[in-house]
């Protein structure tokens, strides 16, 4: 049970296409769910790869170049995050034609939809539409089509894909995280003063939220 008197406020940078970024969340979120801490979430930009062509590429060979990794090494991987993945609902669906993509026009989106209260549902729809379902979230009609699901203004969406309103925005966002010293991620900051780095698990982010309930007020 949570001593906080008022919401923990809980920034998280991260990309869409980053797979722990979705794992350290769900057990975020169950730890946050297990100990009932008031909380409020606020999204912030990070992109792992910002050299990706628009179309995007295939998941395994984007991993065998990036990291010399092996058919056999990235077989493995996927094992782990499937399994992590699993372990608290959420699902990873990998297959030979995976793929990763640029994902400045989805940070611009997200932006967006902050304005709006939807950052988070709309980040939770992304990953899920990634990872789970395996749509192209290169094609702006797909991304619009997102937007909508979640209650938003498809039309509006496209346009601010079009306009790029909030380039510069996110630019400036995700500059202002890398001055911070934020160079990987997921990275959680606690109350604006706390920074926790990675996918560290529900029994980890439970002792995490703990220490900081008991933490003077």
């Amino acid at each position: 049970m949570s001593n906080l008197k008022k919401p923990l406020r809980i920034d998280i940078v991260s990309d869409v296409v980053c797979p722990w970024c979705a794992i350290g969340y769900s057990q975020l979120a169950e730890a946050l769910k297990q100990t009932n801490t008031p909380h409020e979430i606020h999204w912030h930009p990070f992109e792992l790869n910002p050299d990706t062509p628009s179309e995007g590429r295939n998941y395994r060979e984007h991993i065998a170049k990036k990291y010399g990794s092996s058919r056999e090494e990235s077989d493995a991987s996927r094992a782990r995050m499937t399994e992590a993945g699993r372990e608290v609902g959420f699902a990873f669906n990998f297959t030979e034609e995976s793929r990763t993509y640029n994902t400045f026009a989805m940070h611009q989106l997200l932006h967006w939809a902050d304005q709006q209260g939807y950052a988070h549902d709309l980040k939770q729809a992304l990953f899920a539409a990634h990872f789970t379902h395996a749509r192209d979230i290169s094609n702006k009609e797909v991304l619009a089509d997102i937007v909508a699901e979640i209650g938003l203004d498809r039309s509006e969406a496209l346009a601010v894909l079009a306009d790029e309103r909030f380039a510069e925005d996110v630019r400036r966002a995700q500059q202002q995280w890398r001055q911070q010293g934020i160079q990987s991620v997921p990275s959680v900051i606690f109350n604006q003063k706390h920074l926790v780095s990675g996918a560290q698990g529900v029994e980890n982010f439970k002792s995490i939220l703990q220490q900081l309930a008991d933490m003077p007020q």
